[in-house]
């Protein structure tokens, strides 16, 4: 089935629902208001078991809103702690919560905004070897990752457990939301049978997002998680929803159930949780050529000793616009390959991006591109650059 078709009922068995409280009933009444929710819904949010996968720019909105919605018990998953480039979107946290486990940040904003939710917290990474177990004791599963090994490990737990996912994605100014639940319609494989190459796609913390963006997309996701409760509306299930931010656009495309597809399709080949690192091919192969790397502080000891060295910024310009690595050449990694005239094959260059991850790229393609010059790479960038050697500038 798709979304399409009104064939949801609530995912909230009867036996589980209990009474409102008097001052549950006063803290609920406008969802007691609507004939779609009424107290039979409020009900059933009440009894509700959601697991919410990281509390960042989806996970914040989305754990808000299902706690002031009176989700009964809010899973949250994060291993991180706050920084304050999180606080531009991540509006769970607070200054005061920098260097703060997120899950308890997060776990503090819920209990304050309501103390009837039940907050369990798993301050560890999902992976391969925890996610079943955590994830079988839950109704639904809201994905507010940001990585593909962990969406396809979430897809892939929620269909052996079957279990809703409800997805989101965001990235610079665009956005996507969409309900994958096998059974009921397509899975996230079958609309991405395999992730992107590794490096193709930046994260938010390289590529940058609209700060506002993953508020509403996480919003999405919580109505979503919402009429999954409640039953009988159209979800998204079978269906994936477009959010252009920068040209306040929606658009909105069909998704088909594939029957090829290896973990929920006619002749399933997946029938447990794999190494989502290897799947997306973010482990290593001996095959893979590595390239040299140096520090912030043995590359400044080498320009103090007056040594010849070419400073490539692979950057874009207006991240260049941040911050300037002073004295660097601007070639940004699509124009390596045929600006290969304008290295000396002669003299070290060191190749610097804002981490230390996509400048690599660059010199990927100068390597097959046929140049023979040594190449390094600033290890952790020009971060960390700002950070070890000239604190005067900015990291980001």
């Amino acid at each position: 089935m798709d979304g399409g078709d009104d064939y949801m009922n609530s995912i909230i068995t009867d036996d589980r629902l209990t009474e409102l409280s008097n001052d549950e009933i006063a803290r609920y009444s406008r969802h007691l208001l609507l004939p779609d929710i009424g107290v039979e819904g409020q009900k059933r949010l009440k009894a509700a078991k959601v697991l919410l996968v990281g509390t960042g720019g989806l996970g914040a909105p989305l754990a808000l809103y299902l706690a002031a919605a009176g989700v009964g018990t809010l899973g949250i998953v994060d291993f991180d702690v706050v920084e304050a480039s999180n606080l531009q979107r991540q509006i769970i946290h607070s200054t005061r919560d920098i260097d703060r486990p997120k899950v308890a940040s997060a776990r503090d904003k819920i209990k304050g905004l309501n103390p009837n939710v039940n907050v369990v917290v798993y301050d560890t990474t999902l992976t391969s070897a925890n996610a079943l177990d955590i994830i079988r004791d839950y109704d639904i599963v809201a994905d507010g990752t940001d990585n593909y090994q962990t969406r396809y490990l979430v897809n892939d737990a929620c269909v052996l457990l079957g279990k809703p996912n409800v997805y989101g994605s965001v990235f610079q100014f665009e956005g996507q939301a969409s309900v994958f639940y096998a059974g009921a319609g397509p899975c996230y494989r079958c609309l991405y049978p395999a992730p992107p190459p590794p490096g193709l796609v930046p994260s938010c913390s390289e590529g940058g997002v609209m700060g506002v963006l993953p508020g509403i997309v996480g919003t999405i996701q919580a109505a979503e998680v919402i009429k999954l409760i409640v039953g009988g509306a159209d979800s998204l299930i079978g269906r994936l929803l477009l959010f252009d931010a920068w040209g306040m656009k929606f658009r909105e495309l069909k998704l088909e159930h594939d029957s090829n597809c290896p973990i929920c399709g006619d002749n399933p080949t997946i029938h447990e949780l794999i190494d989502y690192e290897q799947f997306c091919g973010l482990k290593k192969t001996h095959e893979e050529k590595k390239f040299d790397t140096i520090t912030a502080l043995e590359l400044k000891a080498r320009l103090d000793a007056g040594e010849p060295i070419q400073l490539i910024d692979t950057r874009e310009p207006h991240e260049r616009a941040i911050v300037k690595f002073p004295n660097a050449v601007a070639i940004p990694i699509g124009q390596a390959a045929r600006r290969i005239d304008e290295l000396d094959p002669n003299i070290d260059a060191v190749f610097i991006c804002k981490i230390g991850q996509r400048s690599v790229f660059a010199m990927r393609a100068l390597d097959e591109a046929g140049y023979t010059g040594r190449m390094l790479n600033l290890q952790d960038g020009v971060n960390a650059w700002a950070r070890d050697v000239d604190k005067s500038l900015p990291t980001y």
